[in-house]
């Protein structure tokens, strides 16, 4: 796995696999059920990737919105290919929604609704709450 897949804690944010593609809880949830979908490959141009990872995307994304649809019942769906620090490909996947989620006692409101997601804001996962999401969001992709 390249670089970026390890900084976002694979293998234990692993929530999902595909041939191209990975699918990671990432750590700082601005909403409830924030992942990465990263790239397998080291380019750091989604230009070039092979032509099966971009065939696959649609695979992929089908999966990732019936998971969290199921999961958090998201309004809309933002995949932020940002790119800045992490050079690998690879998208945010932030679910959007008016108010709030609850998930184990805690709170996750999403700052920025209706507007651009607030990246800054965002509850922190660690050690046994991270695996917690993980093993909670994987029971949506097994489905």
């Amino acid at each position: 796995m390249n670089a970026t897949i390890e900084k976002f804690g694979w293998p234990a944010s692993l929530v999902a696999g595909f041939t191209h593609w990975v699918v990671l809880a990432r750590p700082a949830q601005p909403t409830l059920g924030s992942l990465v979908l990263a790239a397998k490959s080291d380019v750091t141009a989604f230009g070039e990737l092979p032509a099966e990872a971009h065939a696959e995307l649609k695979t992929v994304t089908a999966a990732i919105e019936a998971a969290l649809g199921e999961a958090v019942s998201y309004a809309k769906l933002n995949y932020l290919m940002l790119m800045m620090v992490d050079p690998h490909v690879h998208f945010h996947v932030i679910p959007r929604y008016e108010g709030a989620r609850e998930w184990q006692g805690r709170e996750f409101v999403d700052c920025g609704w209706p507007k651009v997601p607030d990246l800054g804001h965002g509850v922190a996962l660690e050690g046994d709450a991270l695996a917690a999401l993980v093993a909670w969001l994987k029971g949506y992709f097994a489905a």
